[in-house]
């Protein structure tokens, strides 16, 4: 089998792009799109580069989406080979970003090289949408893109974006959906004083205590067919000073929603904070809004997904709206089609990160197949 796919995530996984950094992948890719028709536009926005490229001017348009930042390595000794020296070993690609998500995006391009190879007059328009900010605060990188997209009217019809949504083996799983994420950060207020008088103190953490017992116990939805129940889980707890005889004078609490489409933002927010008012707190929040929950049930872009795996793979991939949160939430609310479908997510974010070989190139035909059940009709 050709290592066409293998060769340029090796020349894009050398290139030490943790967020916000590109360190060059956007010209690789870009460079390699332009070759083949494509007009590439940088969108710079503060730290974080951008890359929107587009083949053609009319609808559909399809868009292949991702970034080229990656997380750092964490501890260098505990890795096998470098972590920005792609190494390939016993059929397996080692290094950061293998499989998060560089090889994905050697795949698309390969796929889209091919493609337009064998169907230069093929329907529609494709298009790149490329991000170096998807791994740290997503201010400037894909929200901007949309932002920038949206303003002059441009939209995209299917979007694909190439996050390791694959289990057990690649095309298993593809996701085609997520739960939206809601933080609070809280910060519950107090009398700091000497434990041995805690009448003259009012302690915030004592306050909290059964507010939190009564918000554990909530059952904020049942779910649906697609999302399972609403879940909020506290993210970090903080009071004191340090020392055994001081009570503290505030707590810091951080908790988030990841919730179903059986719920909005906006009953959330209700229905936390009249538990704290319940509860006579003085508190202070500070709502932020990771991003909605978006659905792809049904349509042209899911069927083409799950038929073009079972061309590649001989199995049907289950569709599952499961993880943590995508680039895909931010492009979802333009009224695009939105799927997700990359390689096996098992190393992620982990030491010694890594991808088959064999994976990425079936990955390429995936993409390929897909871009001719959308556009070759």
């Amino acid at each position: 089998m050709s290592q066409e796919v293998t060769a340029l995530a090796c020349d894009l996984m050398a290139r030490p792009s943790v967020t916000p950094r590109d360190e060059g992948c956007q010209d690789v890719i870009g460079q390699r799109l332009a070759a083949c028709g494509f007009t590439t536009e940088s969108m710079i926005f503060a730290d974080t580069t951008n890359l929107w490229a587009r083949r053609g001017q009319q609808a559909p348009l399809f868009c292949f989406a991702g970034h080229t930042d990656v997380v750092p390595t964490g501890p260098l000794e505990q890795w096998h080979t470098p972590p920005f020296e792609p190494t390939i070993v016993d059929g397996m690609l080692y290094g950061r970003g293998a499989a998060d998500m560089k090889g994905s995006l050697a795949a698309m391009v390969i796929a889209t090289e091919r493609f337009v190879k064998a169907h230069p007059d093929h329907q529609g328009s494709i298009a790149f949408l490329i991000t170096s900010d998807e791994e740290g605060p997503f201010i400037n990188g894909t929200p901007k893109v949309i932002e920038t997209l949206e303003a002059r009217d441009e939209k995209i019809t299917w979007a694909l974006v190439g996050e390791p949504s694959s289990t057990s083996k690649l095309g298993d799983v593809v996701k085609n959906g997520r739960r939206g994420s809601l933080t609070a950060n809280i910060c519950i207020k107090g009398t700091q004083g000497h434990v041995a008088y805690p009448h003259l103190a009012d302690n915030p953490i004592h306050r909290f205590a059964p507010a939190l017992h009564e918000l554990v116990g909530i059952t904020w939805d049942q779910g649906n067919d697609f999302f399972p129940p609403t879940s909020m889980q506290v993210a970090n707890i903080n009071g004191g000073t340090g020392a055994s005889n001081v009570i503290p004078g505030t707590l810091e609490v951080m908790i988030n929603f990841r919730y179903s489409t059986e719920v909005t933002a906006e009953q959330l927010i209700e229905r936390l904070e009249s538990v704290l008012n319940k509860h006579q707190l003085n508190f202070t929040i500070d709502w932020v809004f990771n991003g909605l929950p978006f659905l792809t049930a049904d349509g042209p872009l899911y069927h083409a997904t799950l038929s073009a795996v079972e061309d590649v793979a001989g199995y049907r991939p289950q569709a599952l709206t499961t993880g943590g949160t995508s680039d895909g939430r931010f492009i979802a609310p333009t009224g695009a089609q939105v799927i997700e479908l990359g390689p096996i997510n098992a190393t992620i974010h982990k030491v010694n990160e890594c991808v088959k070989v064999d994976d990425l190139e079936q990955l390429a035909l995936m993409y390929q197949r897909l871009l001719e059940k959308l556009l070759c009709r």
